[in-house]
């Protein structure tokens, strides 16, 4: 029988979590009454993870184990597990209790309400000026470049309708910035904040540098018209150089130097012609990618507790 709910619960080195965060999610699950299953997907653990959610599986054969081969990074290895999914709906939770399980009743509330995403966004802390800058700024850099804005302060914690993860898993997207694809459906989003809760156990394995290749990896999936960005510097360096030119003329007709200005205007005409090809090529292959998706996000190792179909 389909169960009514599905969770996606990825990881990484939680071996001090796993057990945890499944039996507090299982507990707001049954006292929702709805059938479940419980996916998780560990990206290749150093530590005892998987033996321990091997064990989980023994006992309960409604969680399931997908284990990478190798760790496919924080995109790539989640967006499969969700596809992997049979449920009517399915729902993302981190595995370190930075989720609060607390909210999935009311996912499912408004879930069963008719609301087809919903995203618990973190209640932003009082945090440096800095980090508080850099946060400001990116997503003011994505509102204003990327294809569609996406849902600020939103981590992928949330519920998606079937028919959601199936347009989604359609798209054969190699490098799927989940949060940026949800939006791309347009279908309603609706929002529940909630206060970032402390890891319970373990250390983050979430490095400053990780966190910029994500970042890095969402503004590539989801501002492909940045590839466009080198058309408008090839239409100012036409505008320069015409203004160079006419001067040069100018500077000519009155018997002035025009050297240096007619060098000025060749260089600019030189640099829009540059940007101009630079802009086509850009655009040539975000038709490409558009056109030859079918990367496979992961490559599995095992997994336990599914069926065959």
């Amino acid at each position: 029988m389909t169960p009514d709910i599905s969770i996606v619960c990825p990881c990484y080195n939680e071996e001090a979590n796993v057990e945890g965060i499944a039996a507090a999610v299982i507990a707001q699950l049954e006292a929702c009454e709805v059938s479940f299953e419980y996916l998780f997907i560990d990206n290749a653990s150093t530590d005892q993870t998987v033996s321990i959610i091997e064990q989980m599986c023994a006992r309960d054969p409604r969680i399931k184990l997908i284990a990478n081969t190798r760790n496919f990074g924080q995109m790539r290895s989640p967006t499969h597990c969700i596809y992997a999914t049979v449920g009517r709906a399915v729902i993302g939770i981190a595995s370190d209790f930075q989720d609060p399980p607390e909210l999935i009743p009311e996912f499912i509330r408004r879930w069963r309400a008719g609301a087809p995403i919903v995203l618990g966004t973190r209640i932003v802390e009082r945090s440096s000026w800095w980090l508080s800058l850099g946060r400001k700024w990116a997503y003011g850099f994505l509102k204003r470049f990327g294809d569609y804005s996406i849902v600020p302060h939103a981590t992928g914690f949330g519920l998606y309708d079937r028919k959601v993860v199936d347009l989604l898993a359609s798209l054969n997207e190699p490098e799927p910035f989940f949060r940026g694809l949800l939006v791309e459906t347009g279908y309603r989003i609706e929002t529940v904040p909630h206060a970032r809760a402390p890891r319970v156990r373990g250390i983050s394995s979430n490095t400053f540098f990780r966190m910029v290749d994500f970042a890095l990896s969402g503004l590539a999936g989801s501002a492909k018209k940045l590839l466009r960005a080198p058309l408008f510097l090839a239409l100012f360096s036409l505008v320069l150089a015409g203004i160079a030119g006419g001067a040069a003329l100018l500077s000519w007709r009155w018997g002035g130097p025009t050297g240096w200005l007619g060098l000025l205007a060749c260089l600019e005409l030189n640099a829009a012609l540059l940007f101009l090809f630079l802009g086509l090529l850009g655009d040539q292959v975000r038709l490409i990618s558009e056109r030859t998706r079918g990367t496979p996000l992961v490559v599995e190792r095992e997994r336990i507790n599914f069926t065959q179909d």
